[in-house]
């Protein structure tokens, strides 16, 4: 594994651990020529998915993406990067379990959503903003009203 501060390929593994309820191990590293500490992560290598976009095209699921859109619903917000790891983590399960090796981007959306609604209205919104590109205030109102309306429901 390469030292990401002196990029030598000499590292050793210093302590090893379950990580993601088990579905990867959590390794901590230290090189072998500078002493730098660093984490990796294994996990079993899964077949792709592809997604569907809403334009027809397809591309392969991607975590870090998830991730991204994720960390830019909660900036500022007071969610761990700890739970933001875990919904992407639960996304990524639900989309395995789908059982297709396609999954439409829409589906994926709902599975956020689902997961945000109970967690936190201000990432809920802003993810619902961009994934269902609200195009004015009625739109947003109604998104509103039907996070207000779940909240009621549970």
């Amino acid at each position: 594994m390469q030292c990401p501060r002196c990029q030598n390929n000499g590292s050793r593994v210093v302590d090893s651990r379950p990580a993601d309820d088990n579905k990867a191990i959590r390794r901590r590293r230290e090189c072998e020529k500078c002493g730098f500490r660093f984490t990796t992560f294994e996990r079993l290598e899964q077949p792709p998915i592809l997604v569907v976009k809403k334009n027809g095209t397809r591309e392969e699921f991607s975590r870090e993406k998830l991730l991204r859109g994720l960390r830019r619903a909660f900036e500022k917000r007071p969610v761990t990067a700890e739970e933001q790891e875990r919904i992407v983590n639960r996304v990524e399960y639900k989309i395995r379990d789908h059982g297709d090796s396609e999954i439409r981007s829409t589906k994926i959306g709902e599975y956020v959503m689902e997961e945000l609604a109970d967690l936190d209205d201000v990432a809920y919104i802003r993810f619902a903003s961009v994934y269902r590109q609200f195009k004015d205030i009625e739109v947003f109102m109604k998104e509103m009203q039907e996070l207000e309306k779940k909240r009621k429901d549970h």
